[in-house]
């Protein structure tokens, strides 16, 4: 039996996580954070992006650093794990390029060296993209307010994109974490994807995989939204599913008993 990409006219598998930038879907929330977010950067401030899994916070993330032109930027990427503050500035270290050893204060003089040069002697504008920032400590998020202190608070010299969860907000609201909220520039948001929204992201990653018609039905595109709620990544596995299953039963039309077969063996 042919695979299921013959059987629906796919030339790649749809709705996995290899997804060019400029295949990315968008809509109006995604370009207003994105638009926010690269203004930020602009002004050489630092900003934040909260959004719960699963809602396209990374692919905006990817989509943020395709936009900032080599020329002008240093982007670092940092994946965010329950570290001390010494562990957090040695993981920020070996991001751009510096030998992660020393005592804390000797980590952190080291840092601001280090984005100094990248700052007047490459003419590069250092940004640092620390992502999952809703694990990162009170204490360890509270140091950056130590790390962009140059020149007695006087440049703008380090740009900060705290990205995370819907802890992160709480995490900012604390009082001894006021001075950090303070210096973001914006706070973006994103949002699950609205009914329409999600029909037109559905049909849109059919298409980028090759599909010259989309394999649900109108009711199985009901279900889609109805069980994944807007939510991308719940989207993707769902679609994804409901397709192998519907080509397991040897149909060339994926329905709503197919979505819901899906989702018991997604989620049982």
């Amino acid at each position: 039996m042919k695979d299921f990409r013959s059987r629906f006219g796919f030339h790649s598998t749809p709705f996995t996580r290899e997804l060019e930038v400029r295949d990315r879907f968008e809509v109006e929330t995604f370009k207003e954070a994105k638009r926010a977010i690269l203004n930020a950067l602009d002004m050489r401030m630092s900003c934040a992006l909260i959004a719960a899994a699963g809602l396209g916070k990374t692919a905006l993330l990817r989509d943020v650093i395709a936009e900032l032109p080599e020329a002008r930027y240093r982007v670092h990427y940092v994946k965010v794990a329950d570290l001390s503050k010494r562990d957090m500035c040695r993981e920020i270290a070996t991001a751009i390029g510096l030998t992660p050893s020393g005592t804390f204060p000797a980590l952190v003089r080291n840092l601001q060296k280090r984005l100094l040069e990248t700052t007047d002697g490459e003419g590069l504008r250092p940004v640092i993209i620390l992502d999952d920032a809703h694990e990162i400590r009170p204490n360890v998020l509270g140091m950056f307010r130590t790390i962009t202190n140059f020149a007695m608070d006087s440049r703008l010299v380090l740009s900060i994109v705290l990205a995370g969860q819907s802890p992160l907000r709480e995490l900012l609201r604390r009082d001894d974490l006021d001075d950090v909220a303070k210096r973001l520039a914006h706070c973006a948001t994103l949002r699950p994807l609205s009914r329409e929204e999600t029909h037109r992201y559905v049909e849109h990653r059919c298409t980028i995989a090759g599909a010259t018609k989309g394999p649900f039905d109108p009711k199985a595109q009901e279900a889609l939204f109805e069980v994944g709620r807007g939510n991308l990544r719940a989207t993707d596995h769902l679609a994804l599913k409901t397709i192998e299953v519907t080509h397991d039963q040897n149909h060339d039309l994926c329905d709503q008993t197919h979505v819901a077969l899906a989702r018991k063996l997604l989620w049982p």
